[in-house]
Parts: C-alpha cells; structure tokens; sequence
C-alpha cells in the first residue's frame, strides 16, 4: 500500500437542513465512504441553515455541495451525490 492511498480522504458536506435533496446526500455520501472508503475519509456535514456565513466563507454557491479537501486539489461536488460513478471520479486518488 502507498503512503497516498493510506492518507484519509477529507470531505466536507454542505446542506441546508433536512431537505429530502439534503437527506439523500447525507445518505448517498454515507454508502459511497462505507463501500469504497472504509476507514479512510473523515466526513463533516455542515448545515448552512444554522451557519449561513460559511456558504460566503467557503464559497458555496449550491446545496448540497460536497467538498474534497484532502487530498489536494480540492475538488467540489453539486447534488444529490446520487450518481455514484459521478462521485468516485471526483473522490478518487491516484485513480482508484
């Protein structure tokens, strides 16, 4: 195994509140990380709802966003997260 497949793979999920669109990505995020992630991602769900700021602060111009932060290049998500093809090509590392 390399170094860079053993590093965690950070994400921060951007919703806003219990929406079914903010649920199903929750959810979606949850069974993607467990099936192909298994203990290497570390996953932060922020509602905007109840921090509105950090949609201005972190540049979020739609919900529910997914954002990779590590490893570099940061790499955003918009959606559902549904589409779960779509989501490991933007997830994955050293083409995984």
């Amino acid at each position: 195994m390399s170094d860079a497949s053993a590093d965690p793979i950070r994400l921060r999920l951007y919703v806003a509140g219990q929406t079914p669109k903010s649920l199903a990505a929750v959810r979606n995020l949850e069974r993607i990380c467990s099936e192909h992630f298994e203990g290497r991602f570390a996953v932060e769900v922020i509602d905007l709802r109840k921090s509105p700021q950090l949609a201005r602060e972190h540049n979020i111009v739609a919900i529910p966003t997914l954002v990779r932060e590590l490893p570099e290049p940061m790499r955003k998500i918009i959606g559902d997260l549904s589409d779960t093809q779509k989501v490991l090509v933007h997830l994955s590392v050293e083409g995984e």
